[in-house]
């Protein structure tokens, strides 16, 4: 079959391997699509762990092709999304609940091979299934909405509460829907891209913000601004250094501030302690998915969110290696690899 392989930091090449053969208690399914995050451009330029030769890719759905011994619960032709975090459920964190903390984690398409390919193995306890009817691009942004989703919950959202989205991205902008479907009746995003600006107001925001025309926090907090002293809920979904030290400036006195867009390895930023302390600004770092890759399987299913218009392009595994070598395409959401395209 083919696959795409990580070899070496900025080696990354498609090459023909053997089809994975399914281990008890594993699931052998054929990936229908599989979404390129910025985590995979991080492991192509040695800026997030991991282990190597490996098959990238850990956003994917497809159709279970084989059933190894010990499996239950799933049968040949089921959709399945596969959630790529392997836990141990025997360190210390894995025992305290925090799951997505744990000591001997294996993500799949970062450690073990993954989704760019024709196939891929998965543990039958990280396999949800998934409509038969639903389209299968759809599937493969359960992995992004679950990671979303464990922020939505460390921000603990009210009803009627004010929210603040730094990012138009696809975490932003599936951030923006949670948010609304959490309560919030203030929504706005920021970015300096007019059309995700555009679509972000489709999507539910309230109202939108370009930073790059003068001060965002004063645009925003000030008296007149759009939310005057800040939103109680301030959410960082880019990954860069500008936005997360902007982000507490945004939130009002007792606010929240979750931190869901990842940095690469090794960057720095600078905040101020003492504003944080003074205004009692709560800072939360959001990782990965526990307990929500279920959850954000029934979203999709359910078409609460919509995730059409978030689907940019669809390349073949061959046009992938490009794609992934190289920054995201001026205002691309997400590519997906859809592995059945010549």
């Amino acid at each position: 079959m083919k696959a795409v392989r990580l070899e070496a930091t900025g080696k990354l090449f498609l090459r023909e391997v053997e089809r994975p053969v399914p281990a008890p208690g594993e699931l052998l399914v054929r990936i229908e699509a599989c979404g390129i995050c910025g985590t995979d451009r991080h492991l192509y330029h040695g800026e997030f762990p991991s282990k190597t030769p490996v098959t990238i890719g850990h956003e994917f759905a497809g159709i279970v092709e084989e059933l190894a011994s010990g499996v239950s619960g799933f049968r040949v032709g089921m959709r399945v999304t596969g959630d790529p975090n392997i836990v141990c459920g025997r360190c210390a964190e894995c025992q305290r609940g925090r799951v997505n903390l744990c000591g001997n984690l294996q993500a799949i398409g970062i450690h073990r091979d993954g989704g760019f390919a024709e196939y891929v193995c998965i543990p039958q306890e990280q396999a949800f299934e998934l409509p038969a009817a639903l389209d299968p691009l759809h599937g493969a942004f359960c992995e992004p909405l679950a990671c979303c989703l464990h922020g939505i919950d460390l921000a603990d959202i009210k009803a009627g509460s004010s929210v603040i989205v730094l990012g138009g991205g696809v975490m932003g902008l599936l951030v923006v829907q949670l948010a609304r479907l959490a309560g919030a009746t203030r929504v706005v995003l920021v970015t300096r891209s007019e059309e995700k600006r555009r679509l972000a107001i489709q999507l539910g925001a309230t109202a939108t913000a370009d930073p790059s025309s003068g001060d965002i926090a004063v645009r925003l907090t000030a008296e007149g601004g759009l939310l005057p002293g800040g939103a109680e809920v301030v959410i960082e979904c880019a990954g860069v250094a500008e936005t997360i030290e902007q982000a507490p400036r945004l939130a009002r006195r007792g606010g929240t501030v979750v931190i869901l867009g990842v940095m690469p390895q090794g960057a720095k930023i600078t905040i101020e302690p003492f504003d944080l302390l003074f205004r009692e600004i709560k800072l939360v770092n959001s990782f990965l998915n526990p307990f929500t890759h279920g959850r954000a399987a029934a979203l999709i299913a359910s078409n609460e969110i919509r995730i059409e218009p978030l689907i940019s392009r669809r390349i073949s595994l061959g046009e992938a290696v490009e794609a992934i070598g190289n920054p995201a395409r001026q205002g691309e959401i997400r590519a997906i690899v859809v592995p059945s395209l010549p």
